[in-house]
């Protein structure tokens, strides 16, 4: 990757290429072609190549750049040793992902430069991202703020910034808009000068080690998050409390699940409350007992929502009436039905080990649907650490053999059924397997704690395929 700083006004008539023909490719396809930028978009699918954006031109397997390139914008997921990026770096064009991208919009020299004033709010960490974003994006509504969620949560932030994605508040044009962004660790990765008025990393744990090769580079890219003007961490991780310390924002702000010290949010006596950002007293925000998704890990996103928004001037009465109005996104632990005394819980999002914790960290008797891809991540302690939950376990996927082989080390009295690829129905297999696992008073929990690109479009595809399971089965109260 080049260490020069690609000037955006610079890009005019000159070639760019765009590798990935995702949501966040075309995006800054759109933008860059808006810019006067001859625009390609490379993709290894001939089928997203199709429908491309006016004078944007296609091309299918490229493994080196089109002549006279002057800037790659690379889809989040592409990794850095991808030949057509290899390619790029050894002749010297700068790689940027599409946050870069629109960081660079509107900062000073920017096309977007003179446009309304820009507030980035940043939330990344290996699990409860989607949900702190959403949570700060109610907040901040809450406060009469033109506020958008975006980045990894779905809206590209390109499109935020040129105002092309999100619902435009009542508040629009009276101040800065607010960007809630989640951002994944690839897209932070592809970020090098991105610099949030404030970020926060809630938590880490292992994953997507395949992409990064190893948890030392996979924690680098996270902690880019907290370079900007403040920085916010969860820091009852020991890991993520060094994390903070060594960020070199100017200010520093501790979330912990205790009572806090000044300079952190915590909770006290049930009760949310904030000792950064108030006077020597705690401001109380919200009751945990309202927190939803209840349990610690939602108290702990708010508490990061709380800060966020703090940073940006919300009160703490407006704190506490957008938690209030937060509704959890589908596929992160709602109910879905019951039947025989036996609830179904979607947890489809909990994509890795530590959000699968998480989610089995809330029952006390559970039938487990798990398995997928798991990214280089180890399942032992996870399953060690849950094992006296486990009435059952039902496995899916690429890795679940893996899978296997912890639960027969670590819970080797609980029974355990495989449904192996082929089948039509896989998830119908599954729930259908632990339902006639399950006592009333249990749960059958779908907690994956892997990706699901190996069965399913995605996560959300997956717990649809739940959900639709648990509706055939009889008898289903909702």
């Amino acid at each position: 990757m080049s260490s020069d700083r690609t000037a955006l006004t610079a890009l005019r008539g000159r070639p760019v290429l765009v590798a990935g023909a995702g949501i966040s490719g075309l995006a800054s396809a759109v933008a860059l072609a808006e810019l006067g930028a001859q625009v390609t978009v490379a993709d290894e699918a001939a089928d997203r190549l199709v429908a491309l954006p006016d004078g944007v031109r296609g091309e299918l397997g490229l493994t080196e750049p089109p002549p006279g390139t002057a800037l790659v914008v690379t889809s989040p997921g592409w990794r850095p040793d991808a030949p057509l990026l290899v390619a790029a770096a050894r002749a010297g064009i700068e790689v940027i992902g599409e946050p870069e991208l629109a960081w660079r919009w509107t900062s000073p020299g920017g096309p977007g430069a003179g446009g309304p004033a820009v507030r980035w709010l940043g939330v990344t960490g290996t699990n409860g991202k989607t949900t702190t974003v959403g949570m700060l994006e109610a907040v901040l509504r809450a406060a009469g703020r033109d506020a958008v969620a975006c980045g990894n949560v779905g809206t590209p932030v390109i499109d935020a910034v040129r105002g092309a994605g999100g619902e435009r508040s009542e508040a629009a044009g009276t101040g800065p808009r607010e960007l809630a962004v989640e951002l994944s660790s690839f897209q932070l990765y592809w970020s090098p000068s991105l610099r949030p008025a404030a970020g926060c990393l809630l938590n880490i744990a292992e994953d997507h080690l395949d992409w990064h090769g190893g948890m030392v580079d996979y924690l680098a890219a996270k902690a880019r998050v907290l370079t900007g003007a403040v920085a916010v961490a969860g820091v009852d991780d020991p890991l993520v409390a060094d994390t903070l310390a060594a960020s070199p924002a100017p200010r520093r702000v501790g979330l912990t699940m205790g009572a806090p010290a000044p300079g952190q949010l915590g909770v006290l006596d049930g009760t949310l409350v904030d000792r950064a950002f108030g006077g020597a007293e705690p401001l109380e925000l919200a009751e945990a007992a309202e927190i939803r998704p209840a349990g610690p890990p939602g108290v702990l996103d708010a508490l990061a929502a709380a800060a966020l928004a703090r940073v940006a001037g919300v009160t703490p009465d407006q704190v506490r009436a957008g938690l209030r109005e937060f509704a959890p996104a589908p596929h992160r632990g709602g109910v879905i039905g019951e039947v025989g005394g036996v609830r179904f819980v979607n947890d489809s999002k909990a994509t890795n080990p530590h959000a699968a914790a998480a989610a089995l960290a809330g029952h006390p008797r559970v039938v487990w649907i798990a398995g997928g891809l798991l990214k280089g991540a180890s399942v032992t302690e996870l399953i060690s650490q849950h094992a006296h939950r486990l009435v059952g376990v039902v496995l899916l996927g690429t890795d679940r053999a893996m899978f296997r082989d912890a639960l027969l080390r670590h819970a080797p009295n609980v029974p355990i059924t495989e449904v192996p690829p082929g089948h039509d129905s896989p998830m119908t297999d599954a729930v259908r397997t632990a339902a006639a696992m399950a006592a009333p008073g249990d749960v059958v929990l779908l907690a994956p704690a892997a990706a699901s690109f190996d069965q399913f479009a995605g996560y959300a595809d997956r717990g649809r395929a739940f959900e639709a399971a648990v509706a055939t089965l009889p008898a289903v109260a909702r």
